[in-house]
């Protein structure tokens, strides 16, 4: 696929992650400052309780009790309630007063002195109340229990501070896994969840009977491997095979990525490769997941970071708690990366990780497979046909094909359809590829001119190569980075590519450079992410691949490159008089390309005219208009080969 402006080369490439449930053992710590803040709130709501019932008691009016005996004359007093000492007299207009009597003495006696006739109290409801209520125990201790209590408060949270801090720093070194039980059937994965690779499941199932019977093994006196490592390119479904194995099995499912256990304190790691380890073999049978492996098991020595290095002690620690298990110990060990060829050897020789299981991309099969458990949940409407789908998404990986899927629905959603349609499909492969559409990126005219030519280029130079992948759709909308793009796709997946096709891919890469240059005199940014690929891979066929007739079949750099103590700096394996060599063959390479681009937009300069201005008009040409072109201007358009007999 060739971008008119700088185009993304490749896809994007998103791994699928199932979080793991959380283990209760790795709780955050309370901060102090919040304890001090929930005593001081817890000090204030005290304080205002205290206060709110102290005054509910005390606000009331004090009268002597000779105008108590006034008011009782004037038939004011409805009811008095005796105390104590202490009388609560409330009168006709709900009014409350207190009156201190004389102590010892009956409150009849009293008021008998001060000139109340019995007549005149027998209106009057009189209820006497022992001083052991509630309230009256609750003031008069309240003032004494209250500061006690607050200072026994206070003293618990910040010892609860100090035992936290100090749980802390003995759970520092303690593993950060987590744990997904058997019994959990909602993150539960099993074989038949995970479509394609059969060949890593076929190499899986015998963990999985392993732990299912060992008896079968250790009675033969087999061995089973200890740890098995997952290679692939990112997405293709290494972390959910090994969640597969563990469902298959019914085992405990311990997860974790390598960059958990590497701190800045040296030793951390290595506590917790130590503590993982150990609550894996007490709930044997289990499996042990480390993701992403290569963030500590890379190559040692290295001169960085010194012997002492966290990273290479928490590897040796691996190394030691690997090569430390018991022969029928029921612990599986499963890792995964991208960058196998970084890898420590001790940490891939027998007896540790001595079962490589290589996860490829998904072939076409595999891909159809892929999306039928993508899209089980999503209403598809009745065009679906998930196979053309699969046909026009290679290289896909596992983790981009969900993404497919979830993006057309976006796409239904937002257009108010109840059904996933086979447009929305066909528009998440380029989604996906390369991003939304930007119709809001208005090209002006001269641009769009520029655009429609460049992208024509690519189409023209790709459709009269016999051996470039056919073209699918051109179009001049901005997805990205990318202006415009000319989407090639093969007829099927291919495992490898001969020194033709690297050509013919190399001159369509300069199609857009040639068709600029022609017709317009002069050259835009737009073929720069072109020229970055096409010399990427000439390089590549010079000194990766030994394409070079010149400098012969050499492999003058590893697949990813050397770097002086892994700090990315570049080191030539070649003298400078090879590296002169190369230049001059790669640039060799580059002018019989463009040679042959100019002379196929030369000849076919009429099918670019017609391309280029219908590109202007409607924006996309798909392949069955395309072919149509191509046909009415003497082009015969590739067609699949059918097998031989």
């Amino acid at each position: 696929m060739n971008s008119g402006i700088k185009q993304k080369n490749g896809k994007k490439n998103i791994r699928l992650i199932i979080k793991p449930s959380n283990s209760g053992r790795n709780k955050k710590p309370v901060p102090f400052w919040g304890n001090i803040l929930t005593t001081l709130l817890i000090f204030l709501t005290l304080l205002s309780l205290y206060t709110l019932l102290s005054e509910g008691f005390i606000e009331k009016e004090k009268i002597p009790i000779s105008q108590l005996a006034r008011d009782i004359e004037a038939k004011q007093v409805t009811s008095i309630v005796v105390e104590g000492d202490m009388l609560s007299v409330t009168y006709i207009t709900d009014e409350e007063k207190e009156v201190k009597k004389e102590e010892g003495t009956a409150l009849s006696e009293t008021l008998t002195n001060y000139g109340v006739s019995s007549e005149q109290l027998k209106d009057i409801s009189i209820s006497v109340e022992s001083d052991t209520g509630f309230a009256f125990w609750f003031l008069t201790l309240a003032p004494i229990l209250f500061p006690i209590a607050l200072l026994f408060l206070f003293i618990w949270f910040m010892g609860r501070q100090v035992r936290g801090a100090g749980m802390q720093a003995f759970s520092f070194g303690q593993s950060k896994a987590r744990l997904i039980s058997p019994d959990d059937k909602r993150q539960r994965v099993m074989f038949k969840d995970v479509a394609g690779a059969k060949e890593a499941k076929e190499e899986l199932a015998e963990i999985v009977d392993f732990l299912k019977n060992p008896k079968k093994f250790f009675d033969i006196g087999a061995q089973i491997p200890r740890g098995i490592i997952l290679m692939g390119a990112p997405g293709t479904g290494k972390t959910l095979l090994a969640r597969a194995v563990a469902g298959e099995a019914g085992v405990a499912f311990f997860s974790i990525s390598g960059s958990e256990f590497v701190e800045m304190f040296v030793g951390v790691g290595a506590s917790r490769v130590r503590d993982l380890f150990k609550i894996a073999k007490h709930t044997a049978p289990a499996i042990v997941f480390i993701d992403e492996i290569d963030a500590v098991g890379r190559v040692r020595g290295t001169g960085v970071g010194g012997g002492n290095d966290e990273r290479e002690q928490t590897l040796n620690q691996i190394l030691v708690e690997m090569d430390g298990f018991e022969q029928n110990e029921k612990v599986i060990v499963i890792a995964a990366t991208n960058r196998p060829d970084v890898l420590d050897p001790a940490l891939l020789r027998p007896g540790r990780f001595d079962r490589r299981v290589t996860i490829d991309l998904p072939d076409r099969k595999d891909r159809e497979d892929i999306l039928k458990i993508h899209s089980g949940k999503k209403p598809l409407a009745e065009d679906v046909n998930l196979s053309i789908v699969a046909e026009r998404t290679p290289g896909f990986s596992g983790a981009d094909l969900q993404s497919l899927m979830n993006e057309a629905a976006i796409l239904a959603a937002r257009e108010n359809r109840k059904k996933v349609a086979q447009f929305d499909l066909v528009r998440s492969i380029e989604k996906v590829m390369l991003g939304p559409e930007r119709r809001s990126h208005v090209l002006n005219q001269k641009e769009k001119e520029i655009t429609a030519y460049h992208e024509a280029g690519h189409a023209v130079v790709a459709s009269v190569l016999p051996y470039a992948d056919p073209v699918h759709k051109i179009s001049i909308i901005s997805r990205g980075n990318a202006a415009g793009y000319t989407l090639k796709l093969p007829f099927e997946d291919k495992r490898f590519q001969s020194k033709k096709e690297f050509l013919d891919d190399i001159a369509v890469s300069l199609g857009g450079y040639v068709a600029e240059r022609m017709i317009f005199g002069d050259l835009t940014t737009g073929s720069s992410n072109d020229l970055q690929v096409s010399s990427a891979l000439a390089r590549d066929m010079v000194t990766k691949y030994g394409m070079s007739d010149t400098i012969g079949p050499i492999a003058l750099e590893n697949q990813g490159g050397r770097s002086i103590f892994g700090k990315g700096i570049d080191v030539k394996e070649y003298s400078e008089e090879v590296g002169a060599r190369i230049d001059k063959e790669i640039e060799q390479i580059m002018n019989e390309a463009l040679k042959k681009a100019e002379d196929i937009l030369n000849k076919h300069r009429v099918i670019l005219d017609v391309v280029a201005k219908e590109l202007i008009v409607i924006e996309t040409i798909e392949r069955e208009d395309f072919e149509k072109l191509l046909i009415a201007n003497g082009i015969t358009p590739k067609k699949k080969e059918e097998p031989k007999s």
